[in-house]
């Protein structure tokens, strides 16, 4: 089982994290999260992996909601990211269209032409309008 564990000091490493499950069965592994943009600082939560699931949900109840190194712990079973998703963005089956110079309101979600797409002013390209749907 994927365990996600969350409000974790930012000083605590992954190994404080498996010995922090360990008590409860064996620990494939234990990662914190780290902000590779700075530093590697850790972004405050982490997942721990335990192969036998009554171990894992008797850590989950015992861990939840307790003290760890000044901090109340959420733990709880980790559910995997929908497909395609990353970082709360969700991938689009479709392109953006074209922006253009001057002439309506720049690209639409399902391409080009669309509401206010023409030339609005002497030579300047218009480029691809919203959709109204």
């Amino acid at each position: 089982m994927n365990i996600y564990v969350g409000n974790l000091n930012w000083n605590m490493t992954s190994e404080d994290l498996q010995n922090l499950f360990t008590p409860f069965g064996e620990v494939s592994s234990a990662k914190i999260v780290t902000d590779k943009f700075n530093n590697d600082r850790s972004k405050g939560f982490g997942f721990v992996e335990m192969p036998d699931d009554e171990a894992a949900r008797a850590a989950i109840a015992a861990l939840h909601d307790t003290d760890v190194m000044d901090r109340k712990i959420v733990v709880n079973e980790s559910t995997p990211r929908p497909e395609g998703e990353r970082g709360g963005f969700k991938k689009k089956p479709y392109g953006g269209g074209g922006g253009g110079s001057r002439g309506g309101y720049g690209g639409g979600n399902r391409g080009g032409g669309g509401y206010g797409s023409g030339n609005r002013d002497r030579g300047n390209s218009g480029g691809g309008g919203y959709n109204r749907y």
